[in-house]
């Protein structure tokens, strides 16, 4: 298990129980019992740091290297999955999955941002930040699916668009415009979730959905709070900051009225419990495409434009 900073007393009692588990029982001493009384400990730590959570502190959960990644839900909630890869003009991008698969019976387009686990599977995934092919990919699947009337499912972890010069050369800003118009033109249901880092324009490119979903301590936010750190303090020490005054955390963005529902996580964050997890986000999906199931394109379009209008009219207000 990687602890995070804030999670040193936790880390300290687990490595206690850790060391009572390889001793035997000897002088006078029960070693189960002292086990569960630390293990108490430890449930009740848990609980009380994680109900007090920071924001700097949720971006620090919703970055936990252990978190479950897209293809682990995939893997975990979608049958007979077929990923399609390219995007018929420059090539393939594999910070960006998708494909066709069955979701509780339902044939479904699944399109997911990937970091990957370990060092080989970052570097083939580019850390989740994609480039202008992988969101002409995802552009691509989202118009199979307004054709053969499947419903789409977006699972949004990333940084942010992959920001180097050959992207910029080939139209990064144009494709993730042309990613959110062709969310808004989509006839078919949209569910998104935020399963870890929402970062900027690369996030909402596949997140513009009728219904947005947050796991309890992931983020979503127009940028990273060292970038904001870097360009109104002109250096990240101030990221602390930018994180609370970014209001990045589920919670917030709730009472804002930018998503529509948090899914909660096991205590101690997604990292601990990965299955459960999986399988509440999983509920709440099928939660929200039950409550769209019927709705024809054009109703699907119109409320979706009054959905993302009303936004901008709030935040104008």
């Amino acid at each position: 298990m990687h602890f995070l900073e804030f999670e040193k007393p936790i880390a300290e009692l687990e490595g206690k129980i850790d060391e009572l588990r390889h001793l035997s029982d000897g002088g006078g001493i029960n070693i189960a019992d002292e086990v569960r009384k630390l293990e108490d400990k430890v449930d009740k730590l848990l609980r009380s740091t994680y109900a007090k959570l920071s924001p700097a502190q949720k971006v620090q959960v919703a970055r936990h290297p252990n978190r479950p990644h897209c293809l682990d839900y995939i893997n975990a909630l979608i049958t007979d999955f077929t990923p399609l890869a390219g995007d018929r003009v420059f090539g393939e991008d594999r910070a960006i999955v998708g494909g066709l698969g069955r979701f509780r019976g339902r044939s479904v387009v699944v399109i997911g941002q990937e970091k990957g686990h370990d060092t080989d599977t970052r570097i083939r995934h580019n850390f989740g930040s994609a480039k202008p092919e992988g969101y002409r990919k995802a552009q691509r699947l989202l118009a199979l699916a307004s054709r053969f009337n499947l419903p789409v499912i977006t699972l949004v972890d990333t940084a942010g668009a992959y920001p180097g010069v050959g992207a910029e050369e080939r139209g990064q800003a144009e494709a993730i415009a042309k990613s959110i118009e062709t969310c808004l033109r989509a006839r078919v249901p949209i569910v998104s979730a935020v399963i870890g880092e929402g970062g900027s324009g690369g996030a909402i490119a596949i997140a513009t959905a009728d219904r947005v979903l947050m796991l309890e301590h992931s983020i979503y936010s127009v940028i990273s709070p060292e970038g904001c750190s870097g360009i109104l303090w002109r250096s990240n020490t101030n990221a602390a900051d930018a994180a609370a005054a970014l209001r990045l955390t589920a919670q917030d963005l709730k009472e804002l009225g930018v998503i529509d529902r948090i899914v909660m996580e096991p205590i101690g964050g997604a990292h601990r419990r990965r299955e459960e997890t999986i399988l509440a986000l999983g509920n709440a999906i099928d939660d929200s495409l039950e409550s769209m199931r019927g709705q024809d394109g054009g109703t699907l379009i119109a409320r979706r434009r009054e959905k993302y209008l009303a936004m901008g009219q709030k935040g104008l207000g």
